[in-house]
């Protein structure tokens, strides 16, 4: 299974690297890895933690990072709605928008992660999908004056219901569609082209690696905003390499709270 790490050099003939360094990878699910080092990099453990590699200061970061700001570009008072808030990625747009003066509406799956949107990371508002019978009534209680940003990791229902209430010339960027990926024939959903018209509705797709020759700048305004207190992060961590498929389906069932971990050794 590929799959990001983050790790110790155990022994190194690359002179790039040196034993008892730290560094993150795309190793796959394994304790041990071999690697050219070409595409290694250094993790600094006294920035932050080095699990943040693979969290807020690794692709999640970033995809929040380039897909909001870039992509979406939001400005000060508007409203930027955020679906699967409360994962890797979607707690960090949230935080995002509010730095850029934004409001933040968040739309997760337990009250867990709803308090955890509210209480901790100053979410404007969020409601909890799996109490709510009408998506779009829900919308249209909690931002009666509408949605200009929609970043969405989660595709189906719930974005079927946000595009009645998007402004004009609002923007959207698609991260994920999570709820589609394991279903076993598609579902069928309403046209929705007709709002893009309307609304003159802006929608794109990406992905991080899309915005690769600009990660450094990425992730030194990234750190900056989390050493100044602006961000924070929560990890959803399990202990033993042999729990490591079970994190998987846990993780795509909904059950984390920001980044799934599985913790290998005592790094």
């Amino acid at each position: 299974m590929t799959g990001r790490i983050v790790g110790e050099v155990v022994k190194s003939k690359n002179l790039s690297f040196q034993e008892g360094e730290i560094v993150r990878g795309n190793l796959g699910w394994q304790e041990y890895g071999i690697s050219t080092g070409e595409e290694l990099v250094k993790v600094n453990p006294d920035i932050a933690p080095i699990s943040t590699a693979l969290g807020i200061l690794g692709m999640p970061g970033l995809t929040a990072y380039f897909g909001l700001l870039d992509i979406c570009q939001p400005k000060a008072e508007e409203t930027v709605l955020v679906s699967g808030a409360a994962g890797a990625v979607g707690s960090i747009v949230g935080q995002l928008a509010k730095i850029e003066g934004c409001r933040a509406v968040g739309i997760a799956g337990t009250d867990e992660k709803i308090s955890y949107l509210l209480d901790d990371l100053g979410f404007d508002a969020a409601f909890n999908y799996k109490k709510t019978e009408n998506y779009r009534h829900k919308l249209k209680e909690l931002v009666p004056e509408g949605t200009d940003v929609y970043f969405d990791n989660v595709g189906g229902e719930i974005t079927d219901a946000v595009f009645p209430n998007l402004n004009l010339r609002a923007r959207i960027a698609i991260c994920g569609q999570i709820s589609q990926y394991n279903l076993v024939e598609p579902e069928p959903g309403p046209r929705l082209f007709p709002y893009f018209i309307v609304k003159r509705i802006r929608m794109q797709g990406f992905l991080v690696f899309d915005f690769i020759d600009r990660y450094q700048e990425g992730l030194r305004q990234m750190t900056k905003w989390l050493r100044e207190g602006k961000l924070k992060y929560r990890e959803t961590i399990v202990n033993g390499f042999e729990n490591t498929p079970t994190a998987f389906i846990d993780m795509l069932k909904g059950g984390n709270i920001g980044k799934q971990l599985v913790k290998v050794s005592g790094l």
